[in-house]
């Protein structure tokens, strides 16, 4: 709840600065948290937080690109300014080294011995990694180590 309440205090500050687009910004992921409460009839913790903010950047960072290609530079610059301030709530993004020490962890830890292990490993990974790193490339190197393992 720590995330939420953060979330809720950074409103407050905006409103009293009058600061119209991260005050914009703010109330969307209000809206997102909002709307989680009502769908799942609970309140969310920090983890279902930080699942909520990822989905709004993967969001935005496919908007970015589809204006970009419309060259619609206002829009994705505007789209932009919204990535970072959703940022500014999640984890520090870990680097590669780390994540493939976490990857090399979660194979050994899973037991895992080819390809058809990767949903035990991304089962250990999710937790670790939720709001730190891309899981799409994170699935892409969980693939290619399994299926080193498998072949060597």
């Amino acid at each position: 709840m720590v995330l939420k309440t953060r979330i809720a205090e950074a409103v407050k500050d905006a409103m009293r600065a009058r600061d119209r687009e991260r005050l914009g910004t703010l109330r969307l992921i209000q809206s997102e948290i909002k709307q989680f409460e009502v769908d799942e009839r609970r309140e969310p913790d920090d983890a279902v937080i930080l699942a909520i903010l990822n989905r709004m950047l993967k969001q935005r960072r496919d908007s970015i690109e589809q204006y970009r290609k419309g060259q619609r530079e206002d829009l994705a610059a505007r789209e932009e300014a919204e990535v970072a301030i959703i940022r500014e709530y999640m984890p520090e993004p870990l680097g590669a080294d780390a994540v493939a020490a976490l990857i090399e962890t979660a194979v050994e830890e899973s037991g895992a011995a080819g390809p058809k292990d990767m949903g035990q490993v991304m089962a250990i990974l999710k937790p670790r990694l939720s709001g730190r790193a891309d899981m799409a490339e994170v699935s892409r190197a969980v693939r290619e180590v399994l299926a080193q393992r498998a072949g060597g």
